[in-house]
């Protein structure tokens, strides 16, 4: 009797072990240095999903390749309703292949849901995980070996432009690609309370295998920016080295070399974890390093997932109710902080595992050139900056108006899930009108924009007539803090400096100088506080004096015949 009990214990181990050979992945399959390709991805979450009730796999929008964008979701109680999840679970969202030919969470992905389903991994109880299998579509199917030159496997990875050759990591905020927009409507439909994004890094060489980037604390909010900088991030590094992973934050060199210092990764609303800050969502960039084998970078992903998974689950309720407390900070007359920079003030020193490094002849070119030698690894003390303070302040205000011809930006606002109303009739309101005062625009194309900075504006308050079907935007709601990064011209990724509003920047209207002397005569002529401010304006300015072209301009510009349209910022503030 007890030989056949052994019997059968070896013929079910047996049996379950060659059963679960099936849901080996293609990386699993291979040598430690394979990738699954999209349709390979797909095929596998399919699969997954079909055997397994705990997990669903849903198409969610078009890119730009033609191929769908998928969702998949695990969740243990078998329910995919994400208003009644958000009720009662956290959730943890998850991104792969924003970069195609950085493949290592689309292969640890694949794993982990796996590994969750069949039971080798704890289901979570209070958290549902949440993933996009593949984002960039369109570059991993643009499958190469070449294109990461600097990178150590795997052997045939994806492209980094998309299907229209977007980095749809600069693209969360403007939203050029299909993409993007389905990307946005995933985030808005799970309202995912933690975020992961995956990637490779590249840079200098270290020890780590593992670095990552937290979204920029300071920025998120005090409250909800605390807790993550403060309790999850050491959480999550303390956890990682229990199971022998040291790990650094993103290696963002200040010099040459990291042992001269570096500072936090300044994630502006056009990355991921920048937008997804907007919402007050915690968010990480996992960077494994590009020079670490490929294996060795899939594990180092699938722990780092892990380990968030297992904290989150852990503090759901307290993430949750931080969320709710956190969006309390932007309110209407409160400041809000458009442009950040590293506080040096505020640096610390933490122990980092690096390498020697040095300088010495080039044998490509009559230079010198940088290497690391790797049989001189060092730990010591270098700078670090992670505090950051404020360089530009604006008042929130209680609305923004926006002109109903603008239906871009609606469609926008609707891709948010922004909530807004139409005036029901013409109306006259008190509000804050915006002039670009100045601007600089970037001298080549950055990813299909001519990108303004530095911009400026001058303000002042007016009565306004708005005509019915005008929108009012209410900054009471969920996505102030995107309202606001969005619509004042001052913000980094605003969309007057993304060029949604170049129109403006064109004067229409013109003169002809030889008829318009005569109308600026007689403007002179009968208004003399205007001619004592030319006359002004030619004693202080030698340039302006010595050029009839930019008098006469000069006049047209501060007569009624110039255009109102000229340079109008054409969304209001009510404060």
């Amino acid at each position: 009797m007890k030989l056949f009990t052994l019997l059968l214990s070896l013929f079910t181990i047996t049996t379950f072990a060659q059963n679960n050979k099936k849901y080996d992945t293609f990386f699993e399959k291979g040598n430690g240095n394979q990738s699954a390709s999209y349709a390979e991805t797909i095929a596998y979450f399919k699969m997954l999903a079909s055997d397994f009730p705990t997990i669903q796999i849903k198409e969610m929008g078009l890119t730009d390749s033609g191929e769908p964008l998928h969702m998949v979701t695990f969740n243990p109680d078998k329910e995919f309703d994400f208003d009644k999840i958000q009720k009662t679970k956290a959730v943890l969202f998850v991104n792969n292949g924003i970069h195609a030919g950085e493949p290592d969470g689309i292969d640890a992905t694949m794993q982990f849901y796996r590994d969750l389903a069949i039971g080798k991994l704890k289901a979570p109880k209070n958290t549902v995980l949440v993933s996009i299998p593949v984002y960039n579509i369109g570059g991993a199917l643009n499958r190469n070996s070449t294109t990461r030159a600097n990178q150590d496997g795997p052997e045939i990875y994806g492209f980094r432009g998309n299907a229209r050759n977007y980095d749809l990591n600069r693209d969360l905020m403007k939203s050029d690609t299909r993409n993007t927009k389905s990307f946005v409507e995933i985030f808005q439909k799970i309202n995912a309370d933690v975020f992961i994004d995956n990637h490779v890094s590249n840079g200098s060489d270290y020890q780590y295998k593992l670095t990552y980037i937290m979204t920029e604390h300071n920025k998120l909010g005090t409250v909800l920016g605390g807790f993550m900088n403060n309790e999850m991030m050491p959480a999550l590094v303390k956890n990682l080295q229990k199971k022998k992973i040291e790990t650094t934050p993103y290696v963002d060199s200040f010099k040459d070399t990291p042992d001269k210092g570096f500072g936090q990764f300044v994630d502006s609303p056009r990355y991921t974890t920048g937008y997804t800050s907007l919402f007050n969502t915690i968010g990480f960039v996992v960077e494994t390093h590009m020079l670490k084998k490929y294996a060795e970078r899939v594990k180092m992903t699938y722990e780092y997932m892990k380990s968030t998974l297992d904290f989150t689950d852990a503090n759901y309720q307290k993430i949750k109710d931080l969320r709710v407390k956190n969006l309390e900070q932007y309110q209407p007359k409160k400041k809000y902080t458009l442009q950040w920079e590293l506080d040096s003030t505020k640096a610390t020193t933490f122990s980092f595992l690096g390498y020697e490094a040095s300088y010495k002849k080039s044998e490509a070119t009559t230079g010198d050139r940088l290497y690391y030698d790797r049989s001189k690894p060092y730990k010591k003390d270098v700078p670090y900056i992670k505090e950051f303070k404020s360089l530009k302040d604006v008042v929130i205000p209680s609305a923004y108006i926006i002109p109903r011809g603008y239906w871009n930006i609606i469609d926008l606002l609707k891709n948010n899930n922004i909530s807004f109303s139409q005036l029901k009739n013409d109306t006259i309101i008190e509000v804050e009108s915006y002039r670009i005062a100045d601007f600089k625009t970037v001298p080549m194309a950055y990813e299909g924009h001519y990108v303004h900075r530095n911009t400026t504006v001058t303000s002042k308050i007016v009565k306004m007539a708005f005509a019915k079907g005008d929108y009012i935007v209410p900054t009471t709601q969920k996505g102030v803090k995107y309202l606001v990064e969005a619509f004042e011209p001052e913000g980094v990724d605003s969309f007057f400096n993304w060029n949604f509003f170049d129109p403006i920047l064109q004067q229409k209207e013109h003169y002809s100088e030889y008829i318009f002397e005569d109308t600026a005569a007689n403007l002179l002529k009968e208004n003399p506080s205007l001619k004592a401010e030319l006359e002004a304006k030619k004693q202080t300015d030698a340039t302006f004096a010595k050029s009839p072209e930019a008098q006469l301009d000069w006049i047209y510009k501060h007569s009624a015949y110039y255009e109102k349209a000229h340079m109008q910022y054409p969304v209001y503030r009510v404060l």
